[in-house]
């Protein structure tokens, strides 16, 4: 089987995955038929379309390729069908979509540097590809993306992974190299934060106000004469030796 038939499978399958994952979201939200097939449509192809649109190179691969709405309303239907909130089928999840997350970050960087644009822009393309759909899912339910937080490392990985592409690429490695050190190191690392439950830090607590409050006052005039006392009254070493080398009268 040659690579690019195994990375659309791959692709398919992120795409089926995440299709799910929206009616499993749609699900939690009580939505009806209409509403877990947009849910799922989207959060199984919004990244790449976005991807396309931003390009503008031709039409978007999802309105081109005959599989992919197809796979993206089963998914839908499935998770409309089947209540999938179980533990076997969250394994099943986290395999598929860590796998699809590392691909589109890689075909989306590799496609942008294709298009002529920069490292950074395709840095940046690379992980909208990988995260766009779930972001854009979620503003439409009126919730939080999950990618800003409390989600171990997702979009992290993603910069990564389409990061490894860029790097491999400006190294004059063959495109097969890079996407397969991108979707294994990216799929393993995803699997690892999910199983240990890695994420980034929250806000930190430190006020400088305070600290420099405190800075202030221990350095103030009165503690430093404070501190010249203190050290007035204690004898130098030379007068506690005269002091010992006395001999009583």
């Amino acid at each position: 089987m040659r690579f690019e038939a195994i990375t659309t499978l791959l692709d398919l399958a992120g795409v089926l995955a995440n299709a799910i994952l929206g009616g499993a979201i749609a699900r939690q939200r009580n939505l009806d038929l209409f509403g877990f097939l947009v849910i799922g449509g989207i959060s199984g192809l919004g990244g790449g379309v976005l991807r396309d649109t931003l390009l503008q190179h031709g039409t978007p691969v999802a309105l081109i390729d005959p599989f992919y709405i197809p796979t993206a309303l089963a998914g839908a239907t499935l998770a409309f069908v089947l209540n999938v909130h179980h533990r076997a089928w969250n394994q099943i999840f986290n395999i598929l979509d860590a796998a699809a997350l590392s691909l589109w970050a890689a075909a989306g960087a590799q496609m942008s540097l294709a298009a002529g644009l920069g490292s950074g822009p395709a840095i940046l393309l690379g992980t909208l590809t990988a995260v766009g759909g779930g972001a854009t899912r979620d503003l439409l339910l009126q919730r939080v993306p999950a990618i800003l937080g409390g989600n171990a490392l997702y979009a992290s990985i993603a910069v990564l992974v389409a990061t490894l592409q860029v790097l491999c690429s400006a190294l004059g490695a063959p495109l097969v190299v890079g996407t397969a050190v991108g979707i294994l190191g990216g799929s393993i690392l995803r699997l690892i934060a999910a199983w240990r439950g890695w994420s980034l830090p929250n806000g930190l607590d430190w006020k400088p106000r305070e600290t420099w409050t405190k800075v202030v006052q221990y350095t103030s005039i009165p503690h430093r004469d404070e501190l010249k006392v203190n050290l007035r009254k204690k004898p130098l070493p030379d007068e506690r030796n005269q002091h010992h080398r006395k001999k009583p009268s």
